[in-house]
Parts: structure tokens; C-alpha cells; sequence
């Protein structure tokens, strides 16, 4: 099937789904060269800004004035960004169209600030949901080799693409699929959990901090979580998931391993996807990358460590041209050895998440590594940050499964160390069989709220937001 939209005299037609297609299965097989995608990017950059100054209101005055160069890959840098801020104030000027002219219409979660409008169209959806099937293919191919496994999604669905790209995708490679969010009012954690005993559930698709939350629940509901599930491959999104976390929910899974699902957002798409090797790819074909220095907004190229920024190659219904996402990001060039021609990505958190504590500033991903690496059977973990005599201390809460004293003497030590050295503040651990419910709460609003209680300041509106929800992640439900 060719999708296409009409376009404004003088602009060319988006690209039809069949040269697509073509594009990313010569590209997926290898028969892409470097020369090949740069003729890709100059072919793409000049067309889907000629789509957006034709077709969105907002882009027309954004870009007006910018200059011949500004559309070529080489030339990008001389355009301005786009920013969530404005996409909050502009709503539905910055889509390239009507809203009807959609398939299907989204808006962002309004966590942090006004919901937006994210709809997809046809195009949107064929060409995001490619890179979302292709690596599901890959990984299941090679954990159930012909056998399709049916698969657990829990994740929000109203208003949300999360149930439906997942869906879409686990009906097109043959697998049956079950939408059962504990978070929802229906279903919660114990018939959740029933569900995956029943069924025999084998993939299930949720957040990072919902593999450790489900543990919780099985345990507090009396499961033997390695006798009643036949749980082998947790695939996260949502949120940072350092190989230390990975190896944590491992050791309470036994069996299952963790694999990142993809790595997107509501205004951006999928912009990564997971792989055999527990790396994620950049969906290039989809976009031209830049890293920026977040301090400054220097761009600093296609690759390397800092804020991920993103132009849209597809004329959809909202490309965004140089869109900050706020995320910070390792974008390398390396090869895996999952097959995949696109690039590795590795999150790192968000910018605004980074924390200074002692004479440190640090990252999400330190921290949780800095806790977790090592460490076995952890149900869930909170930083408390505060001052005495005038310093920064850290205490870390931990709950663990039952083990002897000696053992939970270790861990617990073990993590005040790791603190210590990452930091270089006064740290220590306790464990606790119960800890704050805001810890559950994940990427609903941001890892930074869920997992630091900084006592050094008043609570920010991420911080009440998620204290505000965090009782309908209770693993007793």
C-alpha cells in the first residue's frame, strides 16, 4: 500500500510507503553504504522543511528568513531549535496540517506542563512502527526461534501510543498479545499478576521500575516467581535502564533478562529500539541526530556524549526540525553484534536530572549504577539527600529478599561504599522492608522524582506530582 497526502503547490508529495520500504530493508540488510545515507539525508533535510514551512504555521514563522544552506544536512546547525516549551505554547500550529488529516490522535501525559498534541498519521505510524517490528523479529527470532511467545504489554493506552504500537506490532509478527496495566482501576497488581501466571506470559513490555514493582507484588501475594511464571525477557521503556539494574531484576526474574524495548516519546516517535545484545539503535533512516553541549546548545555533530537533538526526515502530520529532547545521550558510530546498520544509543537521563551532591555532578545513570552494581534480590531503592554540619550526606533505603544477616550486612555496606566513591560525601545504607511508594512511580513523571528525596529543598512540581499518583502503584492492589 502507498500512503501520500497532497501537497501545497510546489512542494513535493511525502515519500510513499513502497520507496520506504525499499529503503529500510536495503538498509537493514546491509547493502547501505556511508555515501548512501548521506545522499538519504540530502534528499530528506530539504524536503521535509519544504513540508513544514508549507503546511505548519508555527514552522512558517520559525523558519522564516533562514537561508539557502540551512537546508542541507551540512547547514542544519543555522536553524533554531525547537523546544518542548514551545510546542507547549503552540499546540496545534506546529502540526504540518489539519488534525483530521491524522490516523489517530495522542497528547503527551501533562506530567510536567500542558498536554500536547501528538497525532500520527498513516505515514507516521508505517514508518516509526518498521524499526519497532524489525527488532522484535530479530530478538524473538533468535530467544524462540519460529514460535512466537504471547506477550504481556503494560503500559497506558488512552491517549497514549503505547498500547497500540505494540499491539500493531505484536499482531504483524503473529503474536498473541494482552493489554493489562496493574496501574489501571481494573486490573491492578493481583489480577495482573494472575494473568501472567495463566496465561504463561513470556514477554512482558512495560517500565523498568515495574519489573522490580511486579517482584514485589508476586512476593507480597505469595508467588514463587521462578515456580509460578514463565516470564523470559522483560522489554522496558520509559525510562534509564543501566545494565546494574538490568542484572538486579535478572536476579529476581530467575530465567528472564532484560532487553530495552525502544526509546521514544510521545512528540518524537520511536526513536531507538532494543536488541539481542541489550543495546538500543537509533532509527536513522527516521532522523538526522545532532549531540549538543547542554550548557551551550553548540552542536558537537552526529555523535558523541550530551543532549540528543533531532530533525524529522519523514513529512508526517508533526515533524519537528531540531527538536531538543532534553536527553542526555551516548550516540557512537559502533558496530553491534545483534546486525543492526544503526547506530548504538545509550540514554543517560535527562539533562535537568543530573544532581550535585558533595562536590559531584552526577548523572541518573551513576547513581543507580553506584547502588545497584553488584547488588542482587533489591526490590526497590531510594537516595536521600541532606546536609549535616554543613555537608552533603547521602543515605540509601533498600529493600531486599529475605538472605541472612551477614549477606544483607554486605549489601548494605557495599552500597554506602559506592556512594561514597562516587560522590565523595558521608553515605550510608539501611534496609527497610517497606520504602517510600514514589519510588514505583518511574517515568510516569521522571526517574529523578521517583528515586531522590533531596531534603536540601522544597519539593518541585515533578516531585508533588508523583507523590500525588503514587498510591495507585500499590503492589497490593
Amino acid at each position: 500500500m502507498t500512503i501520500s497526502t497532497e501537497a501545497p503547490a510546489g512542494v513535493a508529495p511525502p515519500i510513499a510507503t513502497d520507496v520506504y520500504d525499499e529503503a529500510f530493508a536495503t538498509r537493514q540488510a546491509g547493502g547501505w553504504t556511508p555515501q548512501d545515507l548521506a545522499r538519504w539525508d540530502a534528499e530528506r533535510v530539504p524536503r521535509v522543511l519544504a513540508h513544514v514551512r508549507a503546511r505548519s504555521a508555527f514552522y512558517a514563522e520559525h523558519l522564516a528568513g533562514a537561508d539557502g544552506v540551512s537546508a542541507t544536512p551540512a547547514g542544519l546547525d543555522r536553524l533554531p531549535f525547537t523546544t518542548k516549551e514551545m510546542l507547549r505554547r503552540e499546540m496545534f500550529r506546529v502540526l504540518s496540517g489539519d488534525v483530521s488529516e491524522a490516523a489517530i490522535y495522542y497528547e503527551t501525559t501533562g506530567t510536567t506542563g500542558a498536554s500536547t498534541p501528538c497525532p500520527r498519521g498513516p505515514l507516521d505510524v508505517h514508518t516509526s512502527n518498521a524499526h519497532v517490528e524489525q527488532a522484535w523479529r530479530r530478538l524473538f527470532g533468535e530467544l524462540f526461534g519460529e514460535r512466537r511467545p504471547l506477550v504481556a504489554l503494560m503500559g497506558p493506552s488512552e491517549l497514549y501510543a503505547f498500547g497500540d504500537v505494540f499491539g500493531a506490532v505484536a499482531q504483524e509478527i503473529g503474536s498473541c498479545h494482552v493489554k493489562i496495566w496493574p496501574e489501571s482501576p481494573r486490573v491492578g497488581f493481583a489480577k495482573a499478576l494472575r494473568l501472567l501466571r495463566d496465561l504463561r506470559a513470556e514477554v512482558v513490555v512495560c517500565s523498568p521500575a515495574l519489573c522490580v514493582s511486579l517482584a514485589k507484588a508476586a512476593l507480597v501475594h505469595g508467588y514463587d516467581l521462578e515456580r509460578d511464571f514463565a516470564i523470559k525477557a522483560f522489554m522496558v521503556l520509559g525510562e534509564i535502564c543501566t545494565p546494574a539494574f538490568a542484572a538486579n531484576v535478572a536476579s529476581l526474574w530467575s530465567g528472564a533478562r532484560v532487553y530495552p524495548a525502544l526509546y521514544g516519546s510521545q512528540e518524537a516517535l520511536c526513536v531507538a529500539t532494543g536488541c539481542r545484545e541489550q543495546r538500543l539503535h537509533h532509527s536513522r533512516l527516521n532522523y538526522l541526530p545532532e549531540v549538543l553541549d547542554p550548557a551551550t546548545g553548540r552542536s558537537l555533530g552526529d555523535s558523541g556524549t550530551g543532549e540528543l537533538c533531532l530533525t524529522m526526515l519523514i513529512e508526517g502530520i508533526k515533524p519537528l526540525i531540531r527538536y531538543r529532547t532534553g536527553d542526555l545521550v551516548r550516540l557512537g558510530a559502533e558496530s553491534c553484534g545483534c546486525g543492526s546498520p544503526d547506530p548504538v544509543i545509550e540514554v543517560l537521563g535527562r539533562t535537568e536530572d543530573r544532581i550535585a551532591v558533595g562536590t559531584a555532578r552526577v548523572l541518573p545513570s551513576e547513581l543507580e549504577t553506584a547502588v545497584l552494581d553488584g547488588l542482587s534480590g533489591c526490590l526497590g531503592y531510594q537516595i536521600v539527600v541532606d546536609r549535616q554540619d554543613g555537608a552533603d550526606r547521602v543515605t540509601v533505603r533498600v529493600d531486599l529478599t529475605e538472605r541472612p544477616a551477614a549477606e544483607r550486612e554486605a549489601a548494605r555496606e557495599g552500597v554506602a561504599e559506592r556512594i561514597r566513591g562516587l560522590c565523595r560525601v558521608t553515605s550510608e545504607a539501611v534496609v527497610e522492608d517497606e520504602i517510600d511508594p514514589i519510588t514505583s512511580t518511574g517515568s510516569f513523571v521522571s526517574w529523578k522524582a521517583a528515586r531522590i528525596l533531596d531534603l536540601r529543598s522544597a519539593p518541585d512540581g515533578a516531585v508533588r506530582t508523583a507523590r500525588a499518583v503514587a498510591h495507585r502503584y500499590a503492589v497490593t492492589r
